[in-house]
């Protein structure tokens, strides 16, 4: 298999029907006795189905179609008489893990980039070329339903322990060279001899039916093809899901529910529901918004200001506490060189510390060797002075948002280092044309906002000036793309993007905690509404302290915007002390050994300090409503101030970066989805009850007069 002019292998309609036409041909054939399926491209299999051909369908009609040619392709491989065996290099994800299982026997090459899952739930689909089905029968429903659900990938070893793989390859080299043409060359030599051995009887294919005998196969058949255990093992997963969605993503529900079908009621009913699901999925809001998000982020790959004229190979990161030791751990780990500096051998330990926790988890977890994370833990190199940095290509600067340090620092890095090298500063508040004003080469200083904890935030927000050249841009894309980060780049300005759009909903969490709004409520009303964390515990989690420096910084800068609480409660809180999760004490009292957060009387007494008459209502939707608009409206503003250079940027950022609902596809995505005219509405009715800071954006009236959209496509 190898998709010409693509770099993998995805599923679209002249794929199927040439490999339906290629195995048909072949397995007709009296002097073919079996057949192999294997990839000629390194680090793929399939990689799924082509995600632009499905979002193109226009019914029910046609989704269910496409769903039904896959299952159709996939059942004619299962029902041939001759073995098909799968040989897997690389990526067996959706559609090409669906192609796998319905092959007689799969083979895997046991190495990194081989990964096998079925993702589609992210994309608020079900697998509809009979994963559903198949997969629970195969490995049983307990294992299955982590994959189905969530779109959990599986690595080689663990696909085999769990009978998702029959058999496993070494590569040859490990640990020196991944996928390699040797590789392939050398899974196609087992594949082809396996095929051989089934076909003549000299090989059995495994007992696919679990025995009630042994202790896996009793569990496996109780709870799979038991009434009893097939209804625990599917309520469970159901409440598992309500309670990480909050019920307000359709698909791994309608999954659910397609999965019981077929084990109920077998193939014919089972495949016609998952079908018939995969359909109505299609046509969801949630379903189109995640596929925006996709081709976003796909299109976020690329480096808008083109490759640098030289990649960052060697970098130093000023600044050894969390951020700082969580920037240099993304870096040594795509290989780069990297200098960790501060300024005493304390912080250094600490943040050495903090690097080798990480990787070790990933050891203990089997994602990683010993012998590779020791590997990875050779990249780093740490001290306390300036040595060395006139080798370095690019500073990221990661100490404490103070002006004066931060002038301090650049004035110290551009002493003792190359006239090309490219200063970045991890701010996520600060001007970077303020950071650059005392700059003697500005045009190499650029802002690199990354998200705490670094290793799993995927946001990397970059911030120009007007004086930042291309070089420095492009440099900085690079690293964020090396380190795996989805990037966007925006203008400069007070709070950038992300930091900006936080602090009015922030604000409005205030107002409402006045309005005698109790936390614990905030906390579910915002997360029904999809938010990852409730806006309490994020408030906690974003620091008390951070919260009302920015603020108040903001509010001399934005005004009415940012306002509509009174910051007084901000420092009442800050002054007590209750600085948020990192101090043990906030809106809530943090503890090891409870799980269950209490709400701090002291913050809450405070608050009542600060209570006041609503004006309005503090229902949930209203709630919802009000946080979400302070939000998309500024938004709005920073598209119409071009701090923003499109929404696509703004829908990412919003995503990634602070946690907004993915199936409403962003801010801007949102307002296309209801209206501009709605949304108009609502703010409008919001200001006439609760003030100026619900001031519509000039942009979004013009976009309501004239019915535009913010994704005209």
């Amino acid at each position: 298999m190898d998709t010409q002019g693509s770099k993998v292998n995805t599923l679209s309609p002249e794929f199927s029907s040439e490999l339906i036409a290629e195995m048909e041909t072949g397995l007709r054939r009296d002097d073919v006795n079996s057949a192999v399926l294997i990839s000629s491209k390194p680090g793929t299999f399939i990689a799924g189905a082509d995600i632009a051909w499905l979002d193109q369908a226009s019914s029910h009609e046609e989704m269910k179609e496409i769903s039904q040619g896959g299952q159709t392709m996939i059942q004619s491989m299962e029902s041939s008489h001759k073995p098909v065996i799968a040989a897997i290099n690389g990526s067996c994800l959706g559609g090409g893990l669906e192609v796998a299982l319905g092959c007689h026997y799969r083979i895997a090459m046991n190495e990194s980039k081989t990964k096998l899952g079925l993702p589609e739930v992210m994309l608020g689909l079900l697998p509809g070329a009979g994963g559903t089905q198949r997969l629970p029968r195969l490995i049983g429903l307990q294992e299955a339903l982590p994959l189905l659900l969530t779109g959990k990938q599986l690595k080689a070893d663990k696909a085999k322990r769990i009978g998702l793989v029959d058999q496993l390859i070494q590569p040859i080299g490990a640990g020196i060279t991944d996928a390699t043409q040797n590789n392939i060359n050398y899974l196609e030599t087992v594949a082809i001899q396996t095929a051989k051995n089934l076909a003549s009887g000299k090989q059995k294919l495994p007992e696919r039916t679990k025995s009630w005998m042994s202790m896996k196969g009793l569990m496996f058949n109780l709870i799979t093809h038991t009434k009893y255990g097939r209804n625990y093992a599917l309520d469970q997963g159901r409440k598992m899901v309500m309670k990480q969605t909050q019920g307000v993503y359709p698909a791994p529900l309608k999954i659910l529910d397609v999965t019981k079908v077929g084990l109920e009621k077998g193939g014919v009913e089972g495949y016609d529901a998952e079908s018939d699901g995969f359909a109505t999925l299609g046509m969801t809001p949630h379903s189109k918004a995640l596929k925006s998000i996709f081709f976003a982020q796909t299109e976020s790959k690329k480096n808008r200001f083109g490759p640098p004229k030289k990649s960052a190979k060697n970098i130093a990161v000023l600044g050894a506490g969390l951020m700082g030791a969580g920037i240099a751990q993304v870096s040594i780990d795509k290989a780069m060189k990297v200098i960790l500096k501060d300024t005493n051998t304390q912080g250094i330990t600490r943040g050495y510390q903090q690097i080798y926790k990480g990787m070790n988890q990933r050891t203990k977890r089997r994602s990683i060797t010993s012998f590779q994370r020791d590997q990875i833990m050779s990249n780093l190199a740490t001290q306390t002075d300036y040595s060395q940095f006139n080798g370095m290509d690019m500073i990221i600067e990661a100490v404490f948002e103070d002006i004066n340090l931060k002038h301090i620092v650049l004035k110290e890095c551009e002493a003792n280092t190359s006239a090309d090298c490219i200063f970045a500063s991890n701010t996520s508040a600060l001007p970077i044309t303020e950071i650059a004003a005392i700059s003697s080469r500005p045009e190499n200083v650029v802002g690199m906002h990354y998200f705490s904890p670094v290793d799993k935030m995927p946001l990397l927000e970059i911030i120009t000036t007007k004086k930042t050249s291309k070089e420095a841009a492009s440099m900085a894309v690079d690293v964020g793309l090396r380190q795996g980060k989805t990037v966007i780049v925006v203008g400069d300005g007070p709070g950038f993007y992300t930091t900006r759009i936080l602090a009015p909903m922030l604000a409005e969490c205030l107002s409402l905690f006045q309005e005698g709004v109790n936390p614990h409520d905030l906390d579910n009303y915002t997360k029904s509404f999809g938010w990852p964390v409730g806006m309490a515990t994020l408030a906690d989690e974003v620091g008390i302290d951070v919260a009302y420096h920015v603020s108040k910084d903001m509010l001399k800068r934005f005004g009415p915007r940012i306002g509509g609480a009174d910051i007084g409660l901000l420092e009442a809180l800050f002054n007590a002390g209750y600085l948020g999760r990192k101090a043990g004490k906030g809106v809530y009292v943090y503890s090891d050994k409870s799980k269950d957060r209490k709400i701090n009387e002291g913050a809450e007494a405070i608050l009542k300090q600060f209570s006041r008459q609503t004006k309005g209502s503090i229902e949930k939707e209203e709630v919802q409503w009000r946080i979400a608009s302070r939000f998309i409206n500024e938004a709005i503003y920073t598209l119409q101030e071009e701090i923003l250079s499109s929404p696509t940027d703004g829908d990412l950022g919003a995503i990634f970066g602070l946690g907004f609902p993915p199936f409403h596809g962003g801010p801007f995505r949102f307002i296309d989805t209801i209206g501009a005219n709605k949304f108009l509405t609502k703010m409008m009715t919001f200001r006439d009850v609760y003030g100026e800071q619900f001031e519509p954006a000039p942009l979004l009236v013009d976009m309501a007069k004239n019915n535009k959209r913010f994704h005209p496509n």
